[in-house]
């Protein structure tokens, strides 16, 4: 079901659940374009075995703050449902050693973390990024995890399935020592039983950033957690230099080939709306995305007349699903034959993804450049016509 969630979370403009609202977003805007803001973290003088210290500072993501005291470190992890208040405060304590006096309230987080419950595949994958996938002891609805190393600690009974995100096993979680909880909160949502068990529960709102980078940099976070922070900063610096470096590739393009995305969802036909993660890496990619003008970092539900009315003369259509065999214009049309009144389907400019068999869904938030390089190549193949793709491929008779 996660796995499911969070398709339609990602798809539909971060993951991004339908109409969830949209996280707060202060700051100025940077002159790569990217939204950024300074955090009181990070003054360059942190050393490798400084658990609590991150060496560079959050510019892009404006869901979490991390301040630094003496002897713990402090992160604020906003509200992005509710402008200006606090979701949680974490209290980042190393492990072997006292906790310090004075602390302010909230949730204290002894780092390193180990026995780590994962609700998440996005978050599993975070953690093998990291190298501290042999922190992980439980997971829910294993069957949605393709991570190499996390199925294979699966099999080898090292990980146990926890049953499912909506209900996991509170025995089980007790049975394996687990010592916290990595979960994607929702707007008045409950973790039902697992919230008496007085393990942390770290709420990870990563999902709800708009900005590709934005949602890339919770990985800092994830670093503090795990004593990985060094690696969590170079990993990230990587990312952005390599999406500025793409990016910069379309932002002079004079065509943009005008797009649409996705496919009925039951009655409703979700997309993006124009404040969204996914509409702001359409855009970065040198694309028209024809639903850019709606409000919103959330999704929008619109009738399939609405859709055709708008889109009808798309000249790139983008889907996702989720197949044992790969999609097909038979097929397309076969789900639903109006799908084929659109140009798009008529003159074969259609790509999927799907996501039975690739890494898409744990892969992009934490490597926006590979989406992002990914879609030039389909918009503006000139620019990339090296590019190999690893999730999109034009589809087949």
């Amino acid at each position: 079901m996660i796995r499911n969630c969070f398709c339609l979370l990602l798809l539909l403009c971060l993951m991004f659940g339908c109409n969830m609202g949209q996280s707060s977003s202060s700051g100025a805007g940077s002159a790569s374009g990217e939204r950024a803001h300074e955090s009181s973290d990070g003054d360059g003088s942190c050393s490798p075995e400084d658990l609590l210290c991150m060496k560079d500072s959050v510019r892009y993501a404006v869901g979490y703050k991390v301040t630094r005291h003496d002897g713990y470190t402090e992160v604020e992890v906003r509200d992005p449902w509710n402008e200006g208040k606090l979701l949680q405060r974490y209290l980042l304590a190393p492990r072997d050693r006292p906790l310090p006096e004075g602390m302010p309230e909230g949730v204290v987080v002894r780092v390193p973390m180990r026995n780590i419950v994962v609700y998440t595949s996005v978050h599993s994958a975070m953690l093998d990024e990291l190298g501290a996938a042999g922190d992980i002891v439980g997971v829910c609805e294993s069957r949605y995890i393709n991570i190499p190393v996390v199925k294979e600690r699966i099999r080898e009974g090292l990980i146990t399935d926890l049953g499912e995100a909506t209900s996991p096993s509170v025995e089980k979680m007790i049975e394996i020592g687990a010592e916290v909880i990595l979960a994607s909160p929702f707007d008045h949502g409950s973790y039902g039983p697992v919230e008496k068990l007085g393990i942390p529960i770290i709420e990870c709102a990563d999902y709800m950033e708009t900005y590709p980078l934005g949602r890339a940099e919770w990985i800092k976070f994830t670093g503090l957690l795990t004593g990985r922070n060094v690696r969590a900063d170079s990993l990230f610096r990587q990312t952005e230099a390599n999406y500025l470096r793409i990016k910069a590739l379309a932002e002079n393009v004079e065509y943009r080939p005008k797009l649409m995305t996705g496919m009925k969802f039951g009655s409703p036909w979700y997309v993006p709306s124009g404040e969204s993660f996914m509409a702001h890496v359409y855009q970065d990619a040198g694309a028209d995305y024809l639903f850019g003008y709606l409000p919103g970092a959330g999704s929008t539900p619109m009738s399939f007349e609405t859709v055709l009315n708008k889109a009808i003369h798309a000249d790139v259509w983008l889907i996702q699903y989720n197949r044992e065999a790969g999609m097909t214009y038979d097929a397309l049309k076969s789900d639903y034959s109006p799908y084929s009144r659109f140009d798009a389907f008529r003159n074969r400019h259609i790509y999927g993804c799907n996501t039975n068999s690739s890494l898409y869904y744990e892969e992009v938030p934490l490597h926006p450049d590979y989406l992002l390089a990914e879609l030039i190549a389909v918009f503006h193949p000139q620019l990339l016509p090296e590019h190999k793709f690893r999730y999109f491929a034009p589809l087949e008779e």
